[in-house]
């Protein structure tokens, strides 16, 4: 029982120190990471050796594969240049499968020793990072020692014996053992170096092995399927992809199995380097023949796992990507991404304002009732997606960002609120009270209405670009703005003062109108301030009472 238990603590370790690796790796260069598989990857090849480049540095396929289906969930990547990534990624694991297995125990305890003390004495900075990839890399060493020692009794033992004796063999059978040997273990790479020691014990034959190993491969494909089942269709057809690749390999290689048995067992090598250099054969083979095939592949997983439209009129979050919690600047681009598609949300609800105004509509249609319930299933999803960020690991850049995006999804959640009281303020003046505004104060109303969906637009561009001159041409237009407010406020009083009558009947509503449409010029000019700073945003008040002096 002891000795069990050591072996699932052993690949407990390796799964441990294969995630430290990995989200080590994706913090420090996960933006760059990002580009190498999302950028020029329309060419195949180029696909092919990201694939494997990004599986080498997090030493993970199913990592990979987080990346790559978020990418394609998100509208980042086409399907057919991620299948193609994807077998790169088979044959990049299938490397450090390769690498691993040599003596490295002198390295081991070296790379846990500095990576220690790199993380604790610089833990946010880029050195403290590497140092926990270091400690990951130290463990993953360790655990494929643990591994081979462990398992080295469970071999003698008589009942794994008989286990074993009883897979003769039989292909399919063995690949459903391998199968769930990585399934178990959570990782093909356990799956194959514990076969290689069975093999190398005498446990099991030469041809269950491959069959092992080609099961651990399709396990790592099941286990990456399953782990996008909270995606949307496009991130699952990738993995849908791989898995189909792997079982297409099983059935490529059945026919040419025992020819290719008996010619590796003729070869003069160790059963378990004849394993790990079967393992490293076979993905490599396997993924350059299918390589051709990619866009058939994503023609026919488009087709198994077709998009399905929104049936209930309520949007869901396309960019909140929780796999990508564990890399801040991935997690906050996703974050950016979503609230700007609160802003497009924001800017349907203004163009519904100007047909009110106009008279075009007199109610609150359902559509512009869908249109704020978008909004705030976006700003729920917003909210709780950045909370669960680990805010300890953020850097004063992206501590920064995060602040700007939440208080963007506020302010935008507040102007949504803010628009549909106008609204209703405008339904019941002129359908209970049958009143309109004059002509000349409607002009004056749609033509504020025009600048503040023009501040808008210019407001979520410098949320996305963070351009310091566009940031001061939005403060600018701000201060315009309220000049804009004040002369306009001024101008109905006047009419007052001339006793025309539709002015008289909506003035209440015609100043509450001018002064919500203030307070939503403030909310879309917020940005602004972030991308200036406080101390260069007073610097602009000279410049600024220039254009109030002179405006219309």
């Amino acid at each position: 029982m002891l000795t069990l238990l050591n072996l699932l603590s052993a690949v407990a370790l390796l799964i441990w120190g294969t995630h430290i690796v990995r989200t080590g790796i994706l913090r420090v260069y996960g933006s760059n990471l990002r580009h190498l598989i999302g950028q020029n990857m329309a060419k195949r090849p180029l696909a092919f050796v990201a694939g494997i480049l990004v599986t080498a540095m997090v030493q993970s396929s199913n990592a990979t594969a987080m990346l790559v289906t978020s990418f394609v969930g998100q509208g980042l990547m086409a399907l057919t240049p991620a299948l193609a990534t994807m077998l790169g990624a088979d044959v990049g694991t299938a490397l450090m499968a390769r690498v691993l297995t040599f003596d490295l125990s002198w390295l081991s305890p070296l790379l846990i020793f500095l990576g220690v003390i790199f993380f604790l004495s610089r833990k946010q900075t880029r050195a403290g990072q590497l140092g926990r990839v270091g400690i990951g890399l130290g463990l993953i060493i360790l655990a494929l020692q643990l591994i081979v020692e462990a398992a080295a009794p469970i071999t003698h033992a008589q009942g794994v014996k008989v286990l074993f004796a009883s897979l003769t063999g039989d292909i399919l059978l063995d690949a459903l053992m391998g199968a769930l040997f990585a399934m178990i273990s959570y990782s093909s790479l356990a799956a194959v170096l514990l076969t290689a020691t069975l093999a190398g014990a005498g446990v099991i034959s030469l041809p269950v092995a491959i069959g092992l190993v080609i099961g651990a491969n399709i396990g790592s494909g099941v286990l990456a399927f399953l782990s996008t089942n909270m995606q949307n269709a496009a991130g699952r057809q990738v993995a849908l992809g791989s898995l189909l690749y792997k079982l297409i390999g099983l059935l490529l290689i059945i026919p040419v199995l025992d020819p290719l048995a008996h010619w590796m067992d003729s070869l003069d090598f160790s059963p378990q380097e004849v394993v790990i250099g079967f393992h490293l054969l076979y993905n490599t083979l396997r993924c350059l023949v299918l390589l051709p095939t990619v866009e058939p592949m994503a023609k026919v997983c488009a087709w198994l796992l077709p998009e399905r439209p929104e049936t209930n009129g309520r949007a869901k979050p396309r960019h909140l990507d929780p796999t990508a919690l564990t890399t801040p600047s991935l997690a906050l681009a996703n974050a950016a991404r979503e609230t700007l598609r609160i802003g497009d949300l924001i800017d349907n609800m203004l163009e519904a304002m100007r047909d009110v105004l106009h008279g075009k509509q007199t109610a609150i249609t359902q559509e512009m009732r869908n249109l704020s319930d978008d909004v705030e299933v976006l700003y729920n999803a917003i909210k709780l997606y950045l909370a669960q960020m680990p805010r300890e690991d953020l850097g004063e850049q992206d501590s920064r960002r995060w602040a700007e995006i939440i208080e963007l999804a506020i302010n935008l959640k507040l102007a949504s609120d803010l628009i549909e009281r106008m609204l209703r303020k405008v339904q019941q003046q002129k359908t209970a009270q049958r009143r309109s505004f004059s002509e000349v104060g409607l002009e004056e109303l749609a033509g504020l209405h025009e600048q503040l969906i023009a501040n808008l637009r210019l407001g979520l561009s410098v949320f996305l670009s963070a351009d310091p001159e566009s940031a001061r041409q939005l403060l600018r237009e701000k201060r315009r703005f309220r000049a804009q407010e004040r002369r306009l406020a001024h101008a109905h009083v006047s009419r007052l003062q001339r006793k025309i009558v539709q002015s008289i009947e909506t003035s209440s509503l015609h100043l509450e109108l001018i002064a919500d449409m203030k307070r939503l010029n403030s909310l879309f000019c917020g940005s602004a301030y972030v991308v200036l700073g406080t101390s260069e945003t007073g610097a602009l008040a000279v410049d600024d009472m220039a254009d109030i002096t002179h405006s219309p």
